[in-house]
């Protein structure tokens, strides 16, 4: 049974489960360096990504379409060729606790000059559905929780067993959108008016916060607007809580509650603000989680699924998974809408077959594409004990292997690496980058080393936790140590058939250290380079290891192109 999933909002995909193994996902953002969240506007895309897996629309048994804004049911304008399209997609939420596998039917989707029909299923099936089938719960066949957290939506918990899963609450009364609601109104990206949004503002804050305090009487401020304004017995929280109609009178309250905190707040620093902010709202997180897990009490091992665009903030998954509640915590390396075309074709199964495990791999995006060097490079057959040597030399190299990674983390497929024994080398990055100072660079690690240098340095292979850096490692591997010394870590096995697990190895043997600096490869607010030349052509990082050779920048500026053969089939 082929299923292909198709997320057509921001962070548009396309993916292909076939017989309960995800054969490929391929999100816009990492094609042709495109802007990052792009969404999917002709329906050619799904034409093409079938196209290069050797399909056509015709070898798809099931199409399914995530749901998106709307009460009822949701509507999307697309093109098929030249063809004005519209589609009707189900809505954000289920509409009622057993509705979660409720689709709607539809026809009209028009691929190639043909007309199929499709489902939809709403927005947070697709989240639920993802986050548990990948899960090693879903493979040990246990029951779990699942939380999910999007930008425009409360808190919602969910319990998840293999016949089925059913709505149990909604934490609090607050939208995700809420975190990054507060960068716009303290620090660096605040703004003057409410117009337009800033997707990326909340994980520079998860940075930026590093740089305060957390001060109790600011919490205290946060925590009476809270109540006042939200959740508890005064007029503006009944108010607000009678007349949710939309993400948008939502969004309106959320500033309403920053305009007053900012009165309140005026002679405060907006690093301590903003990190008492974040200690505020993970505090919230945990208490609710604990109360409802009072009230929602089932047998066995307690687990958790984590989704939804909050799902990427490492600091809250740490709280939850400290807190002792659960035996494990999962989260996916796609918890936000990277992961929707994936969740929708997950839905799909699930409705045929119950909440069964997905057979799937974090390494299934795009291919590297073929193409020429630009002029002005140079390519030579490289080893990983040579590519090793280079990196001990502190010489940065955009590093690009196999299939892209999932999600919106560089994990080895598609990253710019360099030793991390230089404190200059954080700095030096972010300067390539474009990105502000305060903002941290990842550590990849071989993970039987990690304990040794991290706390707690378990497993974290898609960098989906907080670890502290042991202070013996500190002046060790300063580069990505954090201001609070904290570091993001992505861990593999050194028995991983990636590239980058091998790369690491020599490394090792080379220099003593386990580890290297991790940073998405890409062009400042675009996705992944989808080839060598692509990072050629961006040029600020000087070596470009694509697949065996190493492309090397040299001084000449006529040379006729080479053609690459880092090309993966």
């Amino acid at each position: 049974m082929r299923i292909c999933g198709i997320n057509l909002t921001h962070d548009g995909a396309v993916a292909l489960i076939e017989d309960g193994r995800l054969v490929f996902c391929v999100e816009q953002e990492k094609r042709d360096n495109n802007r990052r969240y792009k969404a999917i506007d002709n329906l050619d895309t799904v034409v093409t990504a079938l196209a290069e897996h050797g399909m056509d629309a015709r070898d798809v048994e099931q199409f399914v379409i995530d749901g998106w804004d709307g009460e009822v049911e949701s509507q999307f304008q697309v093109l098929s060729g030249e063809t004005p399209v519209i589609l009707k997609g189900a809505p954000y939420i289920e509409r009622d606790a057993e509705g979660l596998l409720t689709s709607l039917n539809s026809s009209g989707l028009m691929l190639d000059g043909r007309v199929f029909p499709y489902k939809s299923y709403p927005h947070v099936t697709g989240h639920v559905a993802s986050a548990y089938c990948t899960s090693p719960f879903a493979r040990a066949g246990q029951p779990a929780f699942c939380l999910v957290w999007d930008g425009c939506i409360f808190p919602r918990l969910y319990h998840v067993e293999q016949r089925g899963a059913r709505f149990l609450e909604c934490l609090f009364p607050v939208i995700g959108h809420v975190y990054a609601a507060a960068g716009h109104h303290f620090g660096p990206y605040k703004q003057a008016g409410r117009a337009g949004w800033d997707l990326g503002v909340a994980g520079k804050l998860m940075a930026y916060i590093a740089l305060g305090s957390v001060h109790e009487d600011i919490v205290a401020v946060f925590q009476e607007l809270y109540e006042e304004r939200f959740a508890g017995d005064a007029e503006l929280a009944h108010h607000y809580r009678a007349n949710i109609v939309s993400a948008e009178s939502t969004l309106a309250a959320v500033h309403e509650f920053f305009d007053a905190a900012a009165l309140r707040l005026e002679a405060e620093a907006p690093e301590d603000v903003l990190a008492s902010f974040h200690m505020f709202l993970e505090r919230l997180l945990v208490k609710e989680m604990t109360i409802a897990l009072q009230r929602h009490s089932f047998a066995g091992p307690q687990y958790l699924c984590i989704a939804g665009g909050c799902g990427l903030n490492i600091k809250w998954n740490s709280a939850l998974r400290e807190t002792g509640l659960f035996d494990d915590v999962w989260v996916p390396p796609f918890p936000n809408d990277s992961g929707s075309a994936i969740g929708a074709a997950c839905s799909a199964m699930v409705a045929q077959q119950g909440f069964v495990p997905l057979e799937w791999s974090v390494y299934s995006g795009p291919v590297l594409q073929s193409g020429d060097v630009p002029p002005g490079w140079e390519a030579t057959p490289c080893s990983m004990p040579e590519l090793a040597t280079i990196l001990a030399r502190n010489e940065p190299v955009v590093f690009l292997s196999g299939r892209a990674e999932l999600g919106p983390r560089a994990l080895g497929g598609r990253s710019i690496l360099a030793a991390a024994t230089s404190p200059r080398t954080k700095d030096y990055l972010n300067d390539v980058k474009l990105r502000e100072h305060f903002r941290p660079v990842a550590p990849i690690c071989l993970e039987d080393r990690a304990p040794d240098i991290f706390s707690p340095g378990t497993p974290d292979p898609y960098m989906l936790f907080d670890h502290q850096t042991r202070a013996e490692w500190r002046d060790k591997i300063p580069a990505v140590v954090h201001l609070d010394g904290s570091a993001r870590l992505q861990t593999i096995s050194r028995r991983s058939q990636h590239e980058v697990a091998e790369l690491l190895v020599a490394y090792e043997k080379l220099t003593g250290i386990p580890l290297l600096c991790n940073t998405s490869a890409n062009h400042h607010g675009r996705g992944f380079f989808p080839d060598a030349a692509a990072a050629c052509e961006w040029g600020r990082i000087e070596r470009v290891w694509c697949d065996g050779l190493l492309l090397t920048k040299t001084q000449a500026t006529e040379q006729s192109p080479v053609e690459t053969t880092c090309t993966v089939t």
